[in-house]
């Protein structure tokens, strides 16, 4: 079969096991092959390859609304959908998503980006659905990893209420990112070793029913049945939650998961099947790794699995390089602790976790826990380390107002993946915590320029007692001349370039501070450049000086300008009552879609060249 031909999935319900098999094999294939060139979210869909297969076999989408939790899952969903010829453009500027998107497909019903959110939405259009009186089916797809959240939670909760006919898929592989933890997860143990349990309550029900002394005998058992459920799965949670559990079920076997999808479809009430997949299945690098490096990758060699991109001697990921610091501030300081939501491979925590075991904490995929926790740590006398991606720090905003900053304790938040992220989009921009975080008292925000500015600021952050945000972006930096680390004052700018004789001066921070200082000092422009570390608070004295210098003053960021850096020294000059016209170069209020930072930079006008003619028409 030609994939890049498929326009619609209802071509699978001509196809018989062996061909879906045959089908399930190529587009492993074409998975391997394409994201080989693209990069992108490779073991978790080649673990699902079946089970999309068998979801668009039985089911008959749109009418059907199949929701994949987070969506990172839903390449094969894509492809099934008529998208394989596009697939050269996944995660691409102006190409296809790398979750579901509305805008690209009937066929995709809901979108997100972060994980839990499917139960909530599934049970919202169930309800619309029956006070619509229509009839379809709701299908939420969902990982271990993302049912053990607080939002799914509360939604099992209402579902099990509510009693709407809702199919939930429980994808199980035993990971998110990398390993699941916590004591749901050790439940999910215990059920994968239900054969026996679920092969007999279908056998006796099928053979009892269908007579009025069958049926009596069945419920009968009920006591039976109960207290069987209950030594095998230790309280059985789904069954608690009010969900009818069918499985487990190998996620593997088109035919076994035809059956019970046809079973559930005609069931009555929530109902929970449990599907165990194989995370990378099908390709040994990804069925090898534990750990959550295949979880999302760039472009990688097919035959030895090496990605394509090194990083050169001399530098580090930052997540990696921010960990190290702690690491070696935790040597001197037993009080150092640090916690990440299920991010130990994606914030580079694996140092920490190695060297200081009992002092490092994976809390699953649980951000508002993190926050809290963090808070339990930091009111102890504790100084806890909590590294969280800028895109995910959102979801913990009340925990982090109300827990950390209300009570002003010293949490270190590693802010990772801050700025603009490319591929993953609009979900996953790291643009909104400024403006989050800067209206919290007592809260304090920096964004380092390079590497020894970050320990530095880590190190401050250690050495005070306030909450103390430390932003670092996504991609690589240079560690090779990073030496002992210096306290930085709070509050505290810089001044680089510096001269009576200039005439601007450029406001920004980041490692834009150095890329500017380069392009200034090459032209030799009078332009001042002020590295603003620290966001919150402002350095007064500087921006006051700044003005009686009356120099024109450019402020140049690369996340909102809505709450930024700008709009604060605009705020302080109001309140001044100085009237002084800015210049703020910034993201606009929109969604940022997906692409390379240069390309989003050149789209929204905020470019280095686009700026620098600009300051340069105005000298």
């Amino acid at each position: 079969m030609e994939l890049n031909e498929i326009r619609d999935p209802a071509f699978l319900k001509t196809l018989n096991n062996s061909q879906l098999k045959d089908l399930a094999e190529q587009i492993r294939k074409f998975l391997i092959y394409s994201l080989s060139k693209t990069g992108g979210h490779l073991a978790s869909n080649l673990g699902i390859v079946e089970l999309t297969i068998a979801l668009h076999y039985v089911f008959d989408s749109p009418k059907d609304k199949i929701i994949f939790d987070v969506g990172h899952q839903s390449y094969v969903h894509k492809i099934l959908t008529g998208r394989a010829d596009l697939f050269s453009t996944l995660r691409q500027y102006k190409g296809i998503s790398g979750f579901q998107k509305r805008s690209e497909s009937t066929h995709d019903v809901w979108e997100a980006g972060h994980s839990s959110t499917s139960l909530s939405a599934a049970l919202g259009m169930a309800v619309a659905r029956d006070l619509n009186k229509e009839n379809y089916s709701i299908i939420p797809v969902i990982g271990d990893g993302a049912i053990s959240n607080g939002l799914s939670l509360e939604a099992l909760n209402e579902i099990g209420v509510e009693k709407r006919n809702i199919i939930i898929i429980f994808n199980d592989n035993n990971m998110s990112i990398s390993k699941n933890v916590g004591a749901m997860n050790a439940g999910f143990s215990k059920l994968r070793t239900l054969k026996g349990y679920n092969t007999f309550k279908s056998s006796l029900k099928r053979s009892l029913s269908g007579n009025p002394i069958g049926d009596a005998l069945y419920k009968g058992l009920k006591v039976v049945k109960d207290s069987m459920r209950e030594a095998v799965i230790d309280g059985g949670i789904f069954e608690e939650f009010g969900l009818d559990y069918m499985g487990p079920v190998d996620g593997h076997n088109i035919h076994d998961l035809i059956q019970v999808l046809e079973t559930a479809k005609h069931h009555s009430g929530p109902t929970l099947i449990h599907v165990m997949t194989k995370k990378g299945k099908g390709y040994s690098p990804c069925e090898e790794d534990s750990e959550g490096h295949w979880h999302g990758v760039g472009p990688f060699n097919i035959e030895t699995g090496k990605p394509l991109h090194e990083v050169p001697c001399g530098f580090s990921a930052w997540g990696p390089f921010m960990s190290h610091c702690v690491a070696e501030f935790a040597q001197n300081d037993k009080d150092i602790v640090s916690l990440t939501p299920a991010m130990i491979n994606g914030s580079g925590m694996g140092v920490l976790f190695a060297k200081y075991p009992e002092r490092s904490f994976d809390t699953g995929i649980a951000e508002e826990h993190t926050a809290t926790f963090a808070a339990g740590l930091a009111i102890s006398g504790m100084k806890p380390y909590m590294c969280i991606y800028s895109s995910f720090l959102q979801r913990a905003y009340d925990e982090i107002n109300h827990d950390i900053c209300r009570m002003d304790l010293p949490v270190v938040i590693g802010v990772d993946h801050a700025g603009l992220v490319g591929g993953d989009g609009e979900t996953h921009q790291g643009i909104f915590d400024i403006g989050i975080l800067s209206g919290l008292p007592n809260m304090i925000i920096s964004h380092p320029k390079d590497a020894q500015e970050a320990k530095n600021l880590l190190y401050t952050a250690f050495n005070q007692n306030h909450p103390f945000a430390v932003r670092f972006p996504k991609g690589e930096v240079k560690t090779s001349a990073v030496c002992k680390a210096n306290l930085i004052p709070i509050g505290q700018w810089e001044l680089l370039h510096d001269s009576p004789e200039n005439k601007v001066a450029i406001i920004t921070y980041g490692d834009m501070v150095n890329k500017l200082l380069d392009k200034v000092m090459s032209n030799n422009l009078p332009v001042t450049i002020v590295n603003a570390r620290y966001i919150k608070p402002l350095d007064q004295e500087m921006i006051m000086s700044l003005v009686k210098r009356k120099l024109k003053l450019f402020v140049y960021e690369q996340d909102y300008k809505t709450n930024g850096l700008g709009s604060l020294i605009l705020q302080y000059l109001n309140e001044s009552e100085i009237c002084l016209p800015i210049k703020i170069y910034g993201l606009p209020d929109k969604f940022i879609p997906q692409g390379t930072s240069a390309q989003l930079r050149k789209e929204y006008h905020i470019d280095m060249n686009t700026f620098l003619a600009d300051v340069q028409q105005y000298l």
